[in-house]
């Protein structure tokens, strides 16, 4: 039988302790068992480098290695059985759990928000530890331990941040935030690092390179979406072309020369890319949907109802020019327009202050257009519609603005109460209180985007038009109230 050299065996157990065999006993088992099977091999005629290939070809690389490994530890060391188990449990149960949890929270079914708090508990709090335990427990490599950590805590604060979010929790966004750069400045650098060190897989050194740039680009861009942040469609869509149209095909062709089959890493990648992918596209159907069926149309609905209703009261004046009551229809249309005029103005600082920086308001031509009654917006021209900083500067009840809308909206509440019958006037007074509509909480507290704050003063624009029908047809029907 042919007899391998120093040099050959040290080149043999290099390669096997590169696995991560942290069971002493077994690493000079695995050693002295490889080296057998190469040396059978090199009866047949072969040389030593096609021998030990065809030996690792036989175990499938390292991750046979490692099962060896992982299923001795699981026979010998009672406490890794029993830590390996709850990982399986707990990882099973947590995800199904999660899973029927937004099943319920999709069909508004009872219960979502139980299950949703159990299932990310159980992922958090145990299956996380575990597998944390396991991975140590599977490899003592000090190298992969910043790996193991930055990984436990990017997993750990997304969960969180996933159940705070659906929940509508305080603090999600910044649980989110802190998840997002846990895993783009710590984890993803970590598992490069690592992955650049495999000397075997030098080949597909830049495909990593690329791939972590797409990904960081892909989970910043996800989180700018969720948070309503400028530039979020950009970093996706970078991302995804790198993702995508870089790494994908480069991985493929490497993949396609290297294996004569297909393994089941290469699945996963393809997998996982549709994962990344399909929900990611879905996302942003999802909240381009919302967008476009729901803020926008309300908005220029409501625009369109307050244009009509104010043209309609202009032809109803022309109308009664001649007429006794005209002085009074004048001055109940005076009394409405100052309190709209009002309005119009806190939109527009609104608007100026979500266009430019903090402290330097700034005009977009584009999103406000000077027309012969004023000002109009075009809300898909802004440019920051979830802004949430003009609603906590301008219509808190401690805001001068909001202080001044108050006291306008009480004189012309009281105005009506002069000009009305009691029964008419009790039912316009409800529509006509600031605080159905405008935020009462507290600045820090307060989650109130442009976009709904500038709704919020439409319907109330309209209100004071249904007020000032209401003492219209009075005078009309009265004429000498």
């Amino acid at each position: 039988m042919p007899d391998l050299s120093l040099r050959n065996i040290d080149q043999i157990s290099n390669d096997i302790r590169g696995e991560e065999i942290s069971f002493s006993h077994l690493l000079d088992d695995l050693i002295d068992h490889v080296c057998c099977d190469v040396e059978y091999e090199m009866q047949s005629g072969l040389d030593f480098q096609d021998a030990y290939r065809r030996v690792k070809q036989k175990m499938g690389s390292g991750r046979r290695i490692r099962e060896i490994q992982e299923e001795t530890l699981y026979s010998v060391d009672s406490k890794y059985r029993k830590m390996k188990n709850t990982m399986k449990i707990s990882g099973i149960a947590g995800t199904l759990i999660f899973g029927c949890a937004a099943l319920f929270k999709i069909q508004h079914w009872p219960g979502a928000g139980i299950l949703l708090t159990l299932g990310a508990m159980l992922l958090a709090f145990i299956f996380m530890p575990s597998t944390m335990d396991v991975l140590w427990k599977e490899t003592h490599n000090r190298k992969k331990l910043f790996l193991f950590i930055s990984g436990f805590l990017a997993g750990f604060l997304f969960i969180a941040g996933t159940l705070f979010k659906i929940q509508h929790w305080p603090a999600a966004g910044s649980i989110l935030t802190l998840s997002v750069i846990t895993t783009v400045f710590l984890f993803l650098p970590s598992l490069l690092s690592n992955r650049l060190s495999d000397t075997e897989n030098s080949r597909k050194r830049p495909v990593y390179i690329f791939g972590t740039a797409g990904a960081i680009f892909y989970v910043l861009g996800m989180l700018f979406k969720i948070q309503h942040w400028p530039a979020s469609a950009l970093l996706m869509i970078l991302g995804l072309i790198i993702l995508g149209f870089i790494v994908l095909p480069w991985y493929t062709r490497i993949c396609w020369k290297e294996d004569t089959n297909v393994s089941s890493a290469f699945i996963f990648i393809v997998v996982g890319w549709l994962l990344i992918i399909v929900p990611g596209a879905l996302i942003n159907l999802s909240l381009q949907s919302m967008y476009d069926n729901g803020y926008y149309p309300h908005l220029r609905q409501q625009q369109a109802l307050f244009e009509t209703r104010q043209a309609s009261h202009k032809a109803l004046l022309n109308s009664y020019q001649d007429s006794l009551c005209f002085q009074k229809m004048q001055q109940a249309d005076s009394r409405t327009a100052e309190v709209i005029v009002l309005i119009d103005d806190i939109g527009k600082q609104m608007i100026e202050e979500s266009e430019g920086e903090p402290g330097k308001p700034a005009v977009n031509p584009a999103a406000m257009v000077k027309t012969g009654e004023g000002y109009k917006i075009v809300y898909t021209s802004l440019s920051r519609p979830f802004h949430i900083q003009p609603a906590r500067d301008f219509l808190v009840l401690e805001s001068p603005s909001r202080q001044k809308l108050n006291a306008s909206m009480n004189s012309y509440i009281n105005y009506l109460s002069a000009v009305l019958p009691p029964s008419d006037f009790e039912k316009l007074k409800s529509l006509l209180e600031p605080s159905l509509y405008l935020p009462v909480k507290q600045p820090d507290e307060l989650k109130i985007t442009l976009m709904s704050s500038l709704h919020s003063l439409e319907i109330l624009k309209n209100n004071l038009l249904v007020a000032e029908s209401k003492v219209l047809e009075n005078i009309k029907i009265n004429g000498n109230i």
